[in-house]
């Protein structure tokens, strides 16, 4: 197995010796966890009979399969930059989990997982527009793989699609990277899309760092309603906040039937019409704040008709004058009342939470830069090589993360309803899927044990992995 290097006795203690050896350890056997739902889901078999590699295969050492699970793992197990798989590239469980082969083959020398730069090359060769195409569908593809088969293969009835931007700091000069005085951060300003009953990730699109909120969501939201109706649901109906609801998006939703509801900003005719509700019956004030509702007709001088607003009048404690807040939304009385329509909306809280987990847990890092190829195969090229689509690449790094995300988060369900209690995808990676384990060989078997401190934890989820019913659309 190699030579054993000592390398500390603690002072503390001197019965403790701290030692490097060559045994098979691996700190992240969760990638063997997340391959297995991979492999069940049957994903990246749909990506790969979808993608274009234009590479000599004679010269291919890593096919695109593995180049995905290589990609998707280390971002689910935590490590987010390219540089990592280097570190990582004997490690036997992420090799196990990245191969494409099975036995012991991937432990077997030249199995490593792919270097820094063949990952860089993979990036670039996704952010292809077909490519990238293909791997934006796969982020729905398998959300809704993931809700079919916890439901027994069967569709949901109706969802709710919450829309909403996600500033993304970067620490350099990426293409299309802007200074906002709104988060006052250099960032990226992509549009993310989840499910409000399920907190799937369904879509992120790159945006520029200075564009509004709403630039580009129409189209956006169009794209992913009809992707969903095929594969997801029968009906979606979308939420929005107070920085979408644009003319020009209203009337394209409801010239599709797509139902929404949205927080509507404050403005002088609103304040105007609200004025009479903003007084306090007579009496003394109850205990606990109040709150009332109230139906009103609106039209912005940009809307072609009058809608539906819910005014929202709120008394806060310690406070003089009464709050309020508008929403406008697309369903009449008959089919939700002011209160129902209200529950409805303020549910939007799980959805900043998912996302908030994506940029905290997952924390894609977009830093992928135009320098055009200066060497190849450790020589110049004979001919000037073109710099690589940047921001396209960087596009291409946060669906792995949405890719990552799914993973997990298919996991995260399934642990959840194992033990009966909440799960977050911190807590998964730290407890479940970064728990310490050691490949033990023997003959043409393998086995991977893992530390006593997650081995309740595996033991409880991975029945419920086993049980899901993975079907196609």
């Amino acid at each position: 197995m190699g030579e054993t290097l000592q390398l500390a006795t603690l002072g503390f203690n001197r019965s403790l010796r701290i030692e490097s050896r060559a045994d098979r350890l691996t700190g992240d056997p969760g990638a063997v966890l997340l391959r297995e739902i991979l492999e069940r889901s049957g994903i990246v078999g749909w990506m790969t009979a979808r993608l274009k590699d234009p590479r000599s295969q004679v010269d291919v050492t890593h096919d695109l399969a593995s180049l995905i699970r290589t990609g998707v793992l280390l971002a689910a197990q935590g490590w987010r930059d390219h540089d990592d798989a280097d570190g990582l590239r004997h490690d036997p469980a992420f090799r196990l989990a990245a191969s494409s082969s099975a036995g012991l083959t991937p432990l077997a020398d030249g199995g490593g997982l792919a270097s820094q730069p063949t990952l860089s090359r993979f990036t670039a060769l996704m952010a292809e527009p077909a490519n990238l195409k293909v791997l934006r569908e796969a982020v729905l593809e398998i959300a809704g793989r993931g809700i079919r088969a916890e439901r027994g293969g069967k569709r949901a009835r109706c969802i709710t699609l919450d829309v909403d931007s996600a500033p993304i700091e970067v620490h350099g000069h990426q293409p299309k990277t802007e200074w906002n005085g709104h988060y006052a951060a250099r960032i990226y300003h992509p549009l993310i899309t989840s499910i409000a009953e399920t907190g799937d990730m369904l879509d992120a699109r790159l945006r520029a760092g200075n564009v509004g909120t709403a630039d580009g969501a129409l189209d956006v939201i169009l794209d992913v309603v009809d992707r969903a109706r095929k594969s997801l649901c029968e009906v979606a109906m979308v939420r929005i906040d107070a920085g979408f609801p644009s003319a020009t998006l209203l009337a394209g939703l409801e010239a599709r039937g797509i139902d929404y509801v949205s927080r509507l900003r404050a403005n002088p005719v609103l304040d105007r019409i609200a004025e009479p509700f903003l007084k306090r019956p007579p009496g003394r004030r109850p205990a606990e704040p109040r709150m009332w509702l109230y139906d009103l007709r609106y039209q912005a001088e940009t809307w072609a008709a009058p809608r539906r607003v819910i005014l929202v009048v709120k008394e806060r404690e310690g406070d003089l004058l009464l709050d309020r807040f508008f929403l406008v939304t697309s369903l009449d009385w008959t089919r939700q009342t002011r209160s129902e329509v209200l529950a409805h909306y303020r549910e939007r809280g799980k959805a900043e939470g998912h996302i908030g987990e994506l940029k905290d847990v997952l924390a894609p890092a977009l830093s992928s830069t135009n320098r055009a190829k200066s060497h190849w195969r450790g020589k110049k090229p004979k001919s000037a090589t073109p710099a690589v689509d940047a921001f396209a690449c960087n596009e291409v790094r946060l669906l792995i993360a949405c890719l990552a995300y799914e993973v997990m988060h298919i996991a995260r369900r399934a642990m959840a309803k194992a033990t009966g209690t909440g799960w977050s995808l911190r807590r998964l990676r730290e407890r479940v899927l970064r728990a310490g384990a050691r490949l033990v060989i023997s003959g043409r078997r393998m086995v991977l044990a893992i530390a006593s401190a997650a081995a309740p934890f595996w033991a409880a989820l991975w029945p419920r992995i086993m049980a899901l019913r993975w079907t196609d659309p």
